[in-house]
C-alpha cells in the first residue's frame, strides 16, 4: 500500500491522524536532524499499521514535509 503522509517533526507527541484512505498526519517529537524525525515516522506507522518497521520505507520525500511511503503486509 503507498500512502501520503504530512510530516510533523518536533511536535509535542507521536502521533499519527488518517485523513482518508491514503493520506496521513504524522507528528513526532524528534526533529528532522540526520533522518531521526523519518526513522521516528517508520516506526510510529509500523506500530499503526501492526506490521514491522522493515516492512515501511519512505519512498520519495526524505527530506520534506510530504512524504510518499510504501507499506507492505
Amino acid at each position: 500500500m503507498i500512502i501520503n503522509v504530512k510530516a510533523k517533526p518536533s511536535a509535542g507527541v507521536d502521533k499519527v491522524e488518517k485523513i482518508d484512505d491514503e493520506n496521513f498526519v504524522v507528528s513526532v517529537k524528534e526533529p528532522p536532524v540526520q533522518g531521526r524525525a523519518n526513522a521516528s515516522i517508520i516506526k510510529l506507522l509500523a506500530g499503526y499499521f501492526s506490521v514491522p518497521s522493515y516492512n515501511v520505507s519512505i519512498v520519495a520525500g526524505h527530506m520534506s514535509r510530504n512524504k510518499i511511503v510504501k507499506v507492505t503486509p
